[in-house]
């Protein structure tokens, strides 16, 4: 009985997270029905709670399918709560993301729960686990963009619509950068697997700076174009314009003075 209300303590949703939820609801609401004196404050609540609840997720999956590959270790962690409160590097995960979005206007990678490989046999499943997080921001990026390309936008107010767009645009990013074989991030730990002993230990110094490297690339001209320009064509292709997503984030970010300028 002990061991089967503990199982049940560490999956049930934590309060934190249901917190962030009603933010973005109450927030769409007032999105939607244009409530709010201030639009530009309403969508920045909107899609920042938005994106913090992607975030969790983002996580939870790592975790859920770390817990189903054998690191029965997850659930005592409170991975499986989506209280960002615990991951091992919640600054990285949640607080460096959040603020990159507010100051760049893009999503970045953040960083990944504990997961004890050493409980995990087969390649694949070490590739999966990598795979789960940015897979869920696909998904995201589908579900926020299922209004555009199932031509449903009869009767969607222009702010949300907009909104929605931007926040397809951070699930792209997130989910791009995500999947770069560098070392640090999902990508890489998807290819990890599958490289010697060898390979694998001379990189391993890397992996910490391999999240700033891809920071720092963004900011040379050609690497930035080329990068959005592969984001346009995906949102293009989910029925969204990049004129669209600009503009959600130019509405999403009242303070332009602030901004990093990452964007086209």
């Amino acid at each position: 009985m002990t061991t089967a209300t503990s199982r049940h303590s560490d999956r049930r949703i934590s309060p934190v997270f249901l917190g962030i939820v009603a933010v973005m609801a109450v927030t769409g609401w007032a999105v939607w029905t244009d409530f709010a004196a201030s639009p530009g404050v309403a969508v920045f609540l909107f899609v920042t709670s938005a994106w913090i609840v992607s975030l969790c997720l983002h996580e939870y999956a790592h975790a859920r399918t770390a817990l189903h590959s054998g690191d029965i270790t997850i659930g005592a962690k409170g991975y499986l709560t989506l209280n960002p409160l615990k991951y091992t590097h919640a600054v990285l995960s949640i607080v460096l993301p959040v603020i990159f979005l507010i100051l760049g206007g893009i999503g970045l990678p953040g960083g990944a729960v504990f997961i004890e490989r050493g409980r995990i046999r087969g390649r694949w499943k070490h590739s999966l686990i990598s795979a789960a997080g940015p897979l869920t921001n696909v998904l995201f990026a589908v579900v926020c963009t299922a209004p555009f390309w199932l031509d449903a936008l009869d009767g969607v107010p222009t702010d949300f619509r907009l909104a929605l767009a931007f926040l397809a645009f951070l699930q792209v990013t997130a989910a791009i950068l995500n999947f770069l074989p560098v070392p640090g991030l999902d990508g890489y730990g998807v290819i990890e697997p599958w490289l010697s002993y060898k390979v694998r230990r001379q990189i391993e110094p890397f992996a910490p700076f391999g999240l700033l490297a891809i920071i720092g690339l963004l900011w040379i001209p050609e690497i930035n174009h080329v990068f959005f320009d592969v984001v346009d064509a995906i949102l293009n292709g989910l029925n969204v314009s990049g004129n669209e997503a600009a503009a959600g984030g130019d509405l999403y970010q009242f303070w332009p003075d602030l901004s990093l300028n990452l964007q086209r």
